[in-house]
């Protein structure tokens, strides 16, 4: 037996390739089927580089499909459309290419493809891929096994339309469903995202504005502090004032017209009654002067200048500077590390220290008095504190007696402290002060609130 391999049989070969080698055609068959291969292999190339444009928008994908579709079908025109109520809001909706030009206007159609695109539009099922025959190549664009709309072309007059060409419509048709369905989506999502970049930048805004809002009202809130301090001290001023002219500035004038008629009578007697008038005399300047002095101090009170709000110790500070009914020297003592109080728990304090000076003035013949305020640990702490002749035990007889029944106006003074001190949740006392007088002393617990405190 020979050791050759055995010539291998022509008919092998002719099944291989589809082609019988004895046939005169072979080689010819076989170049076209080539070309052929190769013009596919083209165009699945252009179908690709059609189909991920999608991230441009609709149009130029739909520009790129029917370019692809007319370059590999020599084709004399190409369209595509979407059907109605499909893919919403695509546009364009209908795309022509024709003779090397893009129309989207529906108007500016030929006749022929107009009737195309109203079959595209409304009966979409009714393109299964074929070919007329004449040339004219249909496709349906397919979505989920539905028809959203499809691809019309009339295939150069040299084209011989094979069931490739079909095929290939056909998958550029799909592909071109799903990459129009995909882009729509992009935009979509890039549409929503944008209206979410403007909502955030509103909400920036606003939370900015918010900000701004809230600036605005800590400043309007720190002028009515401010109003409400000045007020505080107009207030005691305009009080001192009232005391001044009702009951100092009339007794001043009492005692120097009593003198004056006094001293009038003596001058009419002979001997040591005219000597004591002609004393007398200076007695009636002094009187006189003294009530000039209390109407300037009236009017200073009334119109005082405007000055700088400032914190509870600020304040008590410039309260011990307001003229009293007599010469008592006030002193302000603050411990501890000052903290914001509520404007009308500090409008009450500050009301409830000029009440105890006042008092502390007119009544008990003080030479000093010493304002304490000590912010502690759970609450601050406020007395007023006298060396004058004051007695504690009758003073709290005397609250007690004003608190429970119907006063006639006695120990008012008293009653507005113990019912601020109520008022602010705190606790008011009398007591021996250390400098031998009174002192009043009061205790607010902390942390405070707003509280509709009365003037």
């Amino acid at each position: 037996m020979s050791s050759f391999p055995r010539q291998e049989d022509p008919a092998t070969l002719g099944e291989l390739t589809g082609v019988r080698s004895s046939k005169h055609s072979f080689y010819p068959e076989y170049r076209r089927s080539n070309e052929r291969l190769a013009h596919t292999v083209q165009a699945l190339d252009e179908i690709s580089r059609a189909l991920v444009r999608s991230a441009e928008g609709p149009r130029a994908l739909v520009e790129a499909v029917v370019t692809a579709a007319s370059e590999h079908l020599h084709a004399q025109w190409v369209l595509l459309a979407v059907s109605d109520g499909t893919l919403s809001g695509m546009r364009p909706g209908h795309l022509l290419y024709f003779h090397g030009e893009l129309i989207d206007r529906e108007d500016e159609l030929p006749s022929e493809v107009r009737e195309y695109l109203h079959v595209v539009r409304t009966r979409p099922s009714e393109l299964e891929p074929c070919s007329e025959g004449t040339g004219r190549v249909r496709a349906p664009m397919m979505l989920e096994d539905e028809p959203v709309g499809g691809i019309v072309a009339l295939a150069g007059e040299d084209v011989h339309v094979a069931d490739t060409d079909l095929a290939i419509m056909r998958v550029l048709a799909n592909q071109a469903a799903v990459a129009l369905y995909n882009s729509h989506l992009f935009h979509t999502a890039a549409q929503l995202r944008g209206r979410a970049d403007q909502l955030n930048e509103e909400a920036s805004r606003q939370a900015k504005h918010l900000v701004e809002s809230r600036a605005e009202l800590e400043q309007v809130q720190r002028r009515l502090t401010a109003a409400i301090q000045r007020q505080v001290i107009d207030e005691e001023r305009h009080r001192i004032a009232r005391e001044l002219h009702d009951s100092v500035s009339q007794a001043v004038l009492s005692a120097g017209m009593i003198v004056e008629v006094c001293r009038s009578e003596l001058e009419g007697l002979d001997g040591p009654a005219a000597e004591v008038a002609q004393r007398l005399f200076p007695a009636k300047e002094l009187t006189q002067q003294a009530v000039s002095q209390l109407r300037s101090a009236i009017y200073a009170l009334h119109n005082a200048a405007d000055e700088v709000p400032g914190s509870l110790p600020v304040l008590l500070e410039r309260l011990s500077h307001v003229h009293l009914p007599t010469d008592v020297e006030v002193t302000v003592r603050i411990e501890g590390d000052a903290i914001p109080l509520p404007s009308t728990i500090e409008h009450s304090m500050l009301r409830l220290t000029g009440e105890a000076l006042f008092n502390t003035a007119t009544h008990s013949d003080a030479d000093r008095a010493l304002v304490h305020l000590s912010y502690e640990v759970g609450r601050v702490v406020l007395s007023v504190a006298d060396d004058g002749n004051g007695d504690p035990e009758k003073l709290r007889r005397s609250l007690r007696f004003a608190s429970t029944s119907e006063f006639s106006g006695n120990h008012c003074g008293l009653v507005n402290m113990s019912g601020r001190a109520e008022e602010m949740g705190g606790r008011l006392d009398i007591r021996r002060a250390e400098l031998g007088g009174v002192l009043v002393w009061l205790e607010v617990p902390l942390p405070l609130t707003e509280r509709e405190l009365d003037d």
